[in-house]
């Protein structure tokens, strides 16, 4: 076998500047498996795919009696890094339909205004499509177990079982299981890497709640009423009434046959507000700008989730001899406004930790020196590096102009515009400052907002 510089140096991997003593066997410990992954969402499946198809034995371990079973986030997934892995991701996965329409709108009261980009481009070659991950985590789920992957659904881990400094399994109940390395891939919440003492209850500031129905509806309805043909789709991003002021926004994804629509609520917004997210998640579906998409449709799914919302502030502490976190335990998700990105995220992160993990039990050393290169893997990735670009996207999103005032005075305008009263016309500059002096937003607060968008997005 190689040594662990020669193995560094073929992975690309920059070896620590002293490598550690390698870490193990573990006195009174004989691990079930390689590897033990706890999640069976996008991160914990991908992860455990790459690792099975390497050759490891890998356990993956799942709460709800399926994959997919307990998973509400399912919308627009930005699919070529699933396209890498899986070369007919498209021709054989449940995907609903493909993206190749984004409107971005703001709401008011009684108005709206919009901004709709389609275009042909978006679907040669594809680039996202919607999916529902009740449908599509079992697929991922299916294609680990042709990997050789056990996968063990219906199980909650407990906690964490730590040897000496070394993590090296799960316990449930009055059981344990022994493994190498173990992930977790447990979602937001990630009660593992509080078990773990990796971090304690995320700030509610770096938390969002999501409330969202599924809405069936005929295809050829969905068609018509969002403009799109045969196996097109639409993705809606809605800002302004859709939340009544609290920070966050609303959505709509066209699936084949239903449309996903909800709001997502900053979740320490929403507290302060004393709002009801099932009330914002109410007043959006039957606002009369939104309704007419949803008219006649029957309710198939309804639910709330945790989403994360901190961006890079969540991407601490992922690692420890024997453990790695990924995925949205991680906080690998980012909302940049025109986009809101997750399952994309958590593919790339599982890409990387697997990449590690193999290298680990390969040159068998599972300590930090080794492990710490998922943490390089994943900045050197598109992972890594939009969350970098896009690190200040959650602070400029929390901006309250975003939620009502900007989208009034878009309306203002384009009202003065188009409100043909038999008074002189004036220029669109003039008409602008008109509609400026009745908003509660003055000229040097819009230059301000304008610049804090760029420097974020």
């Amino acid at each position: 076998m190689n040594g662990i510089a020669d193995i560094l140096r073929e992975s690309s991997l920059k070896p620590a500047k002293s490598v550690p003593q390698p870490m193990w066997e573990v006195p009174g410990v004989e691990p079930d498996f390689d590897v033990i992954i706890i999640g069976g969402g996008v991160a914990g499946t991908v992860a455990a795919y790459q690792l099975s198809r390497a050759g490891h034995d890998v356990l993956l371990i799942e709460r709800g009696q399926e994959p997919g079973s307990k998973n509400l986030s399912g919308g627009v997934l930005y699919c070529r890094v699933l396209q890498e892995i899986f070369p007919d991701f498209l021709q054989d996965a449940p995907v609903e339909r493909k993206i190749t329409r984004n409107q971005l709108m703001l709401l008011n009261g009684d108005s709206s205004v919009a901004l709709d980009y389609r275009d042909a481009r978006l679907a040669d070659p594809v680039n996202a499509v919607t999916v529902l991950r009740a449908k599509l985590d079992p697929w991922l789920s299916g294609k680990c177990e042709e990997a050789g992957a056990t996968v063990m659904p219906g199980v909650r881990v407990d906690s964490l079982i730590e040897r000496d400094g070394q993590f090296v399994g799960v316990r449930s109940g009055d059981e344990e299981l022994y493994s190498r390395v173990v992930i977790a891939a447990d979602g937001v919440n990630s009660f593992l890497s509080r078990d773990a003492g990796l971090r304690g209850p995320e700030p509610k500031d770096n938390l969002a709640v999501g409330v969202k129905s599924v809405i069936g509806l005929d295809a050829g309805v969905i068609e018509e009423r969002f403009r799109v043909n045969g196996g097109e789709g639409a993705a809606y991003a809605v800002v302004g009434d859709c939340t009544r002021g609290v920070a966050g926004g609303g959505f709509l994804y066209t699936n084949i046959d239903s449309v996903s629509a909800g709001v997502v609520l900053r979740l320490d917004d929403l507290e302060r507000s004393g709002a009801s997210s099932s009330q914002l998640h109410d007043h959006f579906l039957t606002h009369p700008t939104i309704a007419p998409f949803l008219a006649g449709g029957e309710l198939m799914e309804y639910g709330c989730h945790l989403i994360a919302e901190g961006g890079v502030r969540m991407q601490h502490d992922l690692v420890r001899p024997g453990l790695l976190v990924i995925g949205d335990a991680a906080g690998f998700t980012l909302n940049t406004g025109f986009t809101v990105r997750g399952m994309d995220l958590a593919t790339g992160s599982a890409l990387a930790a697997a990449k590690v993990v193999d290298l680990a039990l390969r040159s068998q050393d599972v300590g930090r020196g080794i492990l710490d290169g998922y943490v390089s893997n994943c900045n050197d990735s598109f992972v890594g590096r939009d969350m970098s670009t896009y690190r200040n996207a959650p602070i400029f999103l929390k901006s309250p102009e975003m939620y009502g005032d900007i989208g009034r005075l878009a309306a203002d305008i384009l009202y003065r515009i188009y409100d043909l009263d038999m008074t002189p016309r004036k220029h669109l500059l003039p008409t602008m400052l008109s509609a400026m002096k009745s908003s509660k937003l003055s000229f040097p607060q819009l230059i301000s907002i304008g610049l804090r968008a760029v420097r974020a997005l």
